[in-house]
């Protein structure tokens, strides 16, 4: 049917068509005019311009003219104009601010298609005008529809990548975004093409179905989802969920999809649902990675600990070996030691996390065999660190893929512990998924590795440097013992006094709460306190009355004598001073230098207080022994003026109360 240009029909169209046109033009009218049919435009109309309020992307629609006809909320906000005063301007004097229309535009209105141009504001961002023109039956411009998408992140990242500058920032803001209208009770769904490019497909003949949608979804995340989805159509508001979705390739990638309902109908049953896809996949790569990274640092920390605290290597192999996998987050890792037997086996010597016999039925060897080729092997014969990123691809882990898969190790990683160039042995480690170990991870896990050889190192040289103490100590106390022995072979009547003496001393210091190690040098000294009277003459030591004053006199320089003895030989304890001071009294008047207090050591006179208990219990060649009842009396005399009270405390305690007798 054809009209002029007073809308009247012309005279050429015959009398039966422009009755028929007339027919319908009434049909027509009739049905605008009904009450349903208008409340159902409106409806259509409210559940359109919700569905544009609903895209947080700036949308607007204009005619041939660039005058806009139609704009979401988010339009009108970026371009500072209410959303009434919209319609009837031309887009580019609101926004983006243009000398006139985009240049894309302007072609695609007099041509028709899809084009794509970027927008640079003055300010700084960046807009990616993404335009469609929609042609009439004649091939006149209908109208456009265009989506502003800002990607001034995304840019910005890609000149930060370009620069060399931190990979995470690629995860702000440089995924992609892909829009989706479904009808909920059909299921079938539009969406845009971009959502099939990110999945892999070619757009024309994507299933862009719900049903599709979920048929795709990981299983691991099918739960969550459909969780979140169901909550989304009974509410309100809008629903947010990231999830993994399988690409064309078989592949997953994360996605992160915003969508709220949008119509219900009468029971109040939704409609319809609109949103967003967004591809997160490289945000959560990173994501993931920056976890992993985190557990691994926490993993060095830990382990960093336990070296500092060690001081046995099968315990510091095993706490390495924990670490790793409850700090790290790793499947399983053990530590092998390589054996010089025939078949060059590794000797599993720690091991934690999901093992189940893995280890007892691998046989794995450093020689080159088959059993020996795989990447602890190869790591154990080379020195070089080997990775496994996918046990299921990598032939070279072909005679244990099985074993490792009921187990499920996904990668692996076997670091050697190195000492000057020499492999001691190999710290293998799993993981549950493929491609689990990143260049950073293996910095750190390289770095655990050297630190762990260097633990082992240090506890066997510490362990040689005990076993040589101990044989220079006990070297020293054989010499004690010998020293001794021949100081009693010169005092036959005194022998055994210096034992029982350094025994009494020993069990006061312990009485009173001494170190063990502090104990044992009162001991030692104990022994040898007497050693200076190997100075004196025979005849006066075994004189058989009283000496007179000359000989005394004597007696009285054997300290200073057994110290003259010993002050240059390095003992752990300061044993030449507790000889030289066994004599000395609080109160100054002890022999040989007349020392006071504080002056003296609590070692000497612990010494003192036995050496007075053994020597007046024993008998003497000069007179019989005096008993034990005057040697406490008389230590009892002394407390506080010649003695530390607390040690003539715990001497009594020792005879009254413990049960303490000499051997």
């Amino acid at each position: 049917m054809t009209f002029d240009a007073n809308n009247e029909q012309s005279d050429t169209v015959p009398t039966s068509q422009r009755a028929a046109d007339i027919g319908e033009r009434t049909a027509l009218h009739t049905a605008f005019a009904d009450p349903r049919s208008q409340q159902l435009i409106r409806r259509a109309h409210q559940e359109w311009l919700a569905a544009l309020d609903a895209i947080q992307d700036p949308i607007f629609i204009h005619d041939k003219d660039c005058r806009v006809t139609r704009s979401n909320r988010a339009y009108a906000d970026l371009a500072g104009v209410p959303v009434k005063e919209v319609v009837g301007r031309p887009y580019y004097e609101m926004f983006p601010k243009l000398p006139g229309p985009l240049p894309a535009c302007e072609q695609m209105t007099q041509q028709g298609g899809i084009s794509e141009e970027e927008v640079h504001l003055q300010d700084g961002r960046i807009f990616l005008s993404r335009a469609t023109s929609v042609m009439d039956p004649s091939g006149e411009h209908s109208f456009s529809l265009h989506i502003m998408y800002d990607i001034t992140a995304r840019k910005q990242m890609e000149q930060a990548l370009r620069d060399g500058e931190e990979r995470l920032l690629l995860a702000l803001g440089a995924a992609r975004q892909a829009w989706f209208d479904v009808n909920v009770q059909t299921g079938i769904a539009s969406v845009s093409p971009e959502y099939a490019a990110m999945l892999g497909y070619d757009p024309a003949g994507f299933d862009g179905s719900l049903q599709h949608w979920i048929d795709e979804l990981h299983p691991d995340d099918q739960a969550t989802v459909m969780q979140v989805f169901e909550h989304t159509l009974g509410g309100n508001e809008a629903g947010s969920i990231e999830y993994r979705r399988r690409t064309a390739s078989g592949d997953w990638k994360w996605f992160r999809t915003v969508g709220r309902v949008v119509g219900r109908d009468e029971q109040q049953r939704p409609l319809r649902m609109i949103g967003i896809h967004t591809d997160i996949s490289t945000h959560k790569h990173n994501e993931l990675a920056l976890i992993k990274l985190n557990r691994t640092l926490k993993a060095l920390s830990a382990g960093n600990h336990e070296l500092i605290y060690a001081t046995d290597e099968a315990q510091l192999l095993q706490a390495m070996c924990r670490v790793i996998v409850e700090k790290g987050g790793f499947r399983m890792a053990w530590v092998g030691y390589l054996q010089q037997d025939e078949a060059r086996t590794i000797r599993p010597m720690a091991q934690a996390g999901f093992d189940e016999g893995y280890l007892e039925n691998a046989h794995i060897s450093w020689g080159d065999n088959e059993r020996g080729r795989g990447p602890t092997g190869l790591a154990a014969r080379s020195g070089q660190r080997q990775v496994v990123q996918d046990f299921q691809r990598d032939p070279a882990v072909a005679p244990w893929r099985d074993e490792a898969a009921r187990r499920g190790f996904g990668a692996s990683i076997a670091l050697p512990l190195l000492k000057q160039g020499e492999v001691l042995g190999v710290l293998t480690i799993y993981a549950a998924e493929a491609d689990a170990f990143g260049s950073d991870e293996i910095a750190l896990l390289q770095e655990m590795s050297e630190d762990l050889a260097f633990g082992i190192v240090t506890l066997r040289l510490r362990q040689e440097q005990q076993r040589q103490a101990e044989q220079l100590r006990k070297g020293l106390e054989d010499t004690v013992q010998s020293i001794a022995a021949m100081v009693d072979m010169r005092d036959p009547y005194t022998a055994g006094h210096q034992r029982r003496v350094a025994d009494l001393a020993a069990a006061i210091a312990t009485e009173m709460g001494l170190p063990a190690d502090r104990v044992h040098g009162i001991h030692l000294a104990g022994i040898i306190h007497d050693l200076g009277k190997i100075q004196i003459p025979a005849e006066i030591l075994s004189k058989p009355r009283k000496l007179n004053e000359v000989e005394y006199s004597l007696i009285k320089l054997h300290p200073q004598s057994g110290y003259d003895i010993l002050k240059n030989i390095d003992f752990p304890w300061p044993i030449a001073q507790m000889v030289l001071q066994h004599h000395e009294k609080l109160d100054g008047s002890g022999y040989p230098q007349g020392l006071k207090g504080d002056q003296i050591l609590l070692e000497a006179s612990i010494i003192a207080v036995a050496d007075v208990v053994e020597a007046m219990s024993s008998h003497r060649p000069y007179r019989a022994g005096l008993g034990l009842d005057a040697a406490l009396e008389e230590i009892g005399k002394g407390r506080g003026v010649h003695y530390p009270a607390e040690v003539v405390d715990a001497c009594v305690r020792l005879f009254r109360e413990k049960g303490f007798g000499f051997q």
